[in-house]
């Protein structure tokens, strides 16, 4: 069994295990000749990644089989955080329990990991039909998310048509912001049905961090009371994407 996947750069990766990170301490990847797929939830259940990477956005990819290898997320982000945003990166395996990865840009070093065994199951994608579909600048939600973020733990968007608000409070006061569309901030506002629903900050921070300067923007899919769904682009084939659902919070009555 042989398998290659290289990129030019490390922001793939980068992207890729820092996402990883916000959720599990052990990583699986599922391997096939069509490319790299990691699908997994958080201990809490609140947030689930599905990650879609298939080979045409590699610069070098091979794969005679499909397999999973499972890694320690800490350990492999050391690795790949060794890397310039210059730097290809090449991961390897052969027969060995072991994950080959190199990284490379004149100067070249190369690490040996070895796999854990997985002890991940299965999560099933949600199928969610979501009436809000909003396309924001990375930049921009993030200084929303540390603007209400002053104030609350959690954030509760509202769209219509033309606006969308962020609203959080909290013991110590209120804290709101406001958008419109065909600013530059937001590139996309589609509404079927006004909505309204409130999630927690310190999740959503957590995939704006690991979206970075790697994503200039980020695709979110609402409805009231309903996950959110947030959509992040992975390389330069249209389908490399990252996806995350962020389960709502539940208001106590």
């Amino acid at each position: 069994m042989t398998f290659v996947a290289k990129t030019k750069t490390s922001n793939e990766w980068k992207l890729v295990t820092t996402a990883i990170q916000t959720l599990v301490e052990e990583a699986t990847f599922d391997v096939t000749p069509e490319g790299i797929n990691f699908r997994a939830m958080d201990p809490s259940h609140i947030a689930l990644l599905d990650i879609t990477w298939p080979s045409t956005s590699f610069e070098k990819y091979s794969s005679d089989e499909k397999f999973q290898f499972s890694v320690r997320t800490e350990d492999f982000v050391k690795l790949i955080r060794r890397a310039s945003s210059n730097d290809s990166i090449e991961i390897a395996k052969s027969d060995e329990n072991t994950l080959i990865v190199k990284i490379q840009n004149g100067y070249s070093k190369e690490y040996k990991l070895h796999l854990v065994e997985s002890s991940i199951s299965s999560t099933p994608i949600p199928n969610l039909s979501l009436n809000s579909r909003i396309n924001i600048k990375e930049s921009a939600f993030e200084n929303v998310l540390s603007d209400i973020s002053i104030i609350a733990d959690h954030i509760t968007i509202k769209s219509n048509s033309t606006t969308v608000e962020f609203h959080g409070k909290s013991d110590r006061g209120t804290a709101s912001a406001k958008l419109e569309k065909n600013n530059d901030e937001i590139t996309e506002l589609e509404v079927k049905e006004e909505s309204e629903s409130t999630y927690s900050i310190e999740y959503m921070t957590n995939i704006v961090k690991a979206a970075g300067t790697r994503a200039e923007s980020i695709l979110m899919e609402y409805s009231s009371k309903m996950p959110i769904k947030f959509e992040i682009k992975l390389g330069d084939s249209e389908d490399g994407k990252l996806i995350f659902y962020l389960a709502p919070r539940i208001e106590d009555k």
